[in-house]
């Protein structure tokens, strides 16, 4: 069969999610589609271009040799069309992740984006935490995100980059009738053999389990156990008062019920916040993103670090790097 004269750039991206999720109701979820309309493209593609590009059983889907071969062709066409839509003010939509609703560093910098750039569309995405949405950044599924640069594996450092933009204070998250939530601020000496949850367990957010545990380790502070990893808001609301475990945070975490917020001192811990994105990543709003994160970061003076503040040796480097 010659080939197409033509292809239509939306059968390309329903091959390429499901090239890379192997699962068309995942991938028709992630497109925003009905799983039987990205059946048809896929089949479509496949007609036209005289190649069957999965092999489809009852309970899987693998790539075909063809299909694996198409893959690189795809994402090059289909780059190459989102900066050409970039280079005449027709971008679609740059997706930028804040971790968690509520949380206060990521969502200041983008509604400046969205003030500075107001012509042009940024989506805001929950992925929980800055490894598990390195793994969609690398992807391509997901532009940009929030969080601990340093912390992240190497292999996935090694296609991003980043902006330091903030040392946040830590905080813990008492239960009401905690004996310490009477103090206004709790210093670290009094957390010795408290056992603290910090997100152990969650594949998601690996890089801050690291660094509560690098902070536990010098106060004598016990790291919880795993808990039964939770989904919004609520579900984490329920799981921590039945745990009952204070809650290692920062001072901008949203209030939860039944619990009250304090600051961590003496000295006072710092979670290092980045801007992270992938390498060679090219969009019009991520100008005004980076600009946003610049300006709201010095005029909040985020980067200017407390002369008590703590953070591992790993992330003073990082933090540095692009100052």
């Amino acid at each position: 069969m010659p080939a197409p004269a033509h292809l239509d750039p939306r059968l390309l991206r329903a091959f390429l999610a499901v090239a890379e999720e192997l699962h068309f109701t995942r991938a028709a979820a992630r497109l925003y589609v009905a799983q039987q309309a990205l059946s048809r493209d896929v089949r479509r593609l496949e007609r036209e271009l005289g190649a069957e590009l999965f092999v489809r059983t009852t309970r899987q889907v693998t790539l075909t040799g063809d299909g694996e071969r198409l893959v690189p062709y795809a994402r090059r066409a289909l780059q190459a069309q989102d900066d050409l839509l970039a280079a005449f003010g027709q971008a679609r939509p740059l997706l930028v992740d804040l971790n968690s609703p509520g949380l206060a560093t990521g969502r200041r910098v983008l509604h400046r984006a969205r003030a500075l750039a107001p012509e042009l569309e940024l989506m805001a995405r929950y992925e929980s935490g800055l490894t598990g949405a390195a793994a969609e950044m690398v992807a391509g599924r997901l532009d940009c995100s929030f969080g601990r640069f340093a912390g992240l594996d190497p292999a996935l450092r090694a296609g991003l980059d980043h902006q330091p933009v903030r040392f946040e204070p830590m905080a813990i998250l008492l239960p009401e009738d905690h004996p310490l939530a009477e103090k206004p601020l709790v210093p670290l000496s009094v957390l010795a053999g408290e056992t603290v949850y910090a997100g152990a367990g969650n594949p998601r957010t690996p890089e801050w389990t690291d660094l509560a545990r690098r902070l536990f380790e010098e106060w004598g502070i016990e790291l919880a156990a795993p808990a039964p990893l939770a989904i919004g808001d609520e579900e984490f609301q329920r799981i921590m008062a039945k745990t009952r475990n204070p809650i290692l945070a920062v001072v901008d975490f949203p209030a939860m019920p039944k619990t009250v917020l304090r600051p961590l001192v003496d000295p006072v811990p710092l979670s290092p916040v980045s801007l992270v994105w992938r390498k060679g990543l090219v969009h019009p709003a991520f100008d005004a993103l980076r600009r946003a994160a610049a300006e709201v970061s010095a005029e909040e003076g985020w980067l200017r670090r407390p002369a008590d503040g703590w953070i591992p040796a790993m992330d003073s480097a990082s933090m540095r790097v692009h100052n």
